[in-house]
């Protein structure tokens, strides 16, 4: 017996009922190459530098660094270490500034004060500028008030990145006498007048 043949399957074809719209294009070499655009473009920037010329009254642009904008006065300037009364240098090397620093920009190393006293002062107190990001959390972050960032000092461009990191004698330059109170009442003065501690007051029945 003759085996059946598979029906040969029949394929139709299907018409798109999309419509196709027909864009122009410009016409002529100028038009494809926008000639015109360019041209026109040239003309404003042209018109604009001639009248800045002979009329300086709309230009933003000031002769930098001879002319310093204006800043605020909360304008972010270079570091300065802040003085004692003595002249030392008021960080304590607690490292505060260089754990809230986000670019890890500042470097200390802490060393013995040398007056037999558990204080410490940075040996090395290092902040490369060209990573710090002008946050200002190491100023907040500081509890003896010996970093600062009211200089209103850019900080200059170097050609070397060695010239960018400021040593603690480059901050103590720019730093002044503080008034803060170095320590607060004393290390002991807790001792000497404990704090009593104070009855909850509780809302009143009604």
């Amino acid at each position: 017996m003759d085996k059946p043949t598979a029906a040969k399957p029949v394929w139709k074809k299907r018409t798109s009922k999309a419509d196709v719209i027909g864009v122009e294009r410009p016409h002529g070499f100028g038009q494809q190459a926008f000639l015109p655009a360019i041209v026109k473009g040239l003309g404003v920037s042209m018109r604009h530098f001639f009248g800045n010329v002979a009329d300086r009254r709309d230009v933003a642009t000031i002769e930098y660094p001879e002319e310093q904008p204006h800043k605020p006065d909360r304008y972010r300037g270079l570091h300065r270490l802040m003085h004692r009364d003595d002249g030392a240098v008021r960080c304590v090397a607690c490292q505060c500034c260089s754990t809230a620093c986000p670019a890890h920009c500042i470097t200390i190393v802490a060393e013995d004060t040398g007056n037999n006293s558990t204080e410490k002062r940075p040996a090395i107190f290092e902040i490369d500028e060209l990573r710090c990001v002008v946050c200002g959390l190491c100023v907040e972050a500081c509890p003896c008030d010996a970093i600062r960032m009211d200089t209103g000092v850019h900080a200059p461009p170097t050609e070397r990145r060695v010239d960018a990191i400021l040593g603690k004698v480059d901050l103590l330059k720019r730093g002044t006498l503080s008034a803060a109170v170095q320590g607060g009442t004393g290390a002991e003065a807790w001792r000497e007048k404990p704090l009593e501690p104070k009855a909850a007051k509780l809302p009143s029945d009604k």
